[in-house]
């Protein structure tokens, strides 16, 4: 099997690295020797792909490679490597295209995919405290009405300059400095 990305067969792959890692949490009891670990989960599966494509159909694949990636929306892959994974949504992190020398119409390119994984709905959302949008809305209020009495509160200190330079002064003066 190619490796599909969307509706486009990756030509001349070169190769395939995939990488997982988990979160792990360790802890460790007072008083007891060892620690527990935790496991919370997975990152996205990142899956790296380096290919060459060569023919008149390079700068067509190209362009079509720069616009899904452009796009920035999960699409489907397929690969053998990846099968085994359960991965069937993935972002295109990092595109690198280069025109190789020395043969017209070849393109070096390596992709880096990053699993796509749906955001889970909330169960319920009923249990939600709507009180407290209420609550923030008014902080704001209050916080924007005191905003509109910044700028008379900053030009009536002006007055205040002079006499507190000459305080400063002579606060200096009476420390002998």
């Amino acid at each position: 099997m190619r490796p599909m990305l969307d509706d486009l067969e990756l030509p001349q792959v070169q190769a395939i690295t995939t990488c997982d890692n988990r979160y792990l949490a360790e802890h460790k009891p007072v008083g007891m020797k060892g620690s527990f670990l935790q496991n919370l989960g997975r990152k996205p599966t990142r899956v790296v792909v380096w290919g060459v494509v060569t023919g008149t159909t390079s700068d067509d694949f190209a362009k079509k490679l720069e616009d899904k990636f452009r796009k920035a929306t999960a699409v489907p892959f397929v690969a053998d490597i990846v099968t085994d994974s359960k991965i069937d949504l993935v972002l295109i992190d990092d595109l690198r295209l280069q025109q190789l020398a020395g043969k017209p119409e070849r393109y070096g390119y390596i992709l880096t995919l990053r699993e796509f994984i749906k955001p889970v709905a909330p169960a319920d959302a009923s249990a939600l405290d709507t009180s407290i949008l209420d609550d923030a809305k008014g902080l704001v209020d209050g916080i924007v009405d005191g905003l509109s009495i910044a700028d008379a509160f900053a030009t009536g200190l002006e007055k205040f300059v002079p006499i507190l330079s000459g305080l400063l002064n002579r606060t200096k003066q009476a420390n002998g400095n």
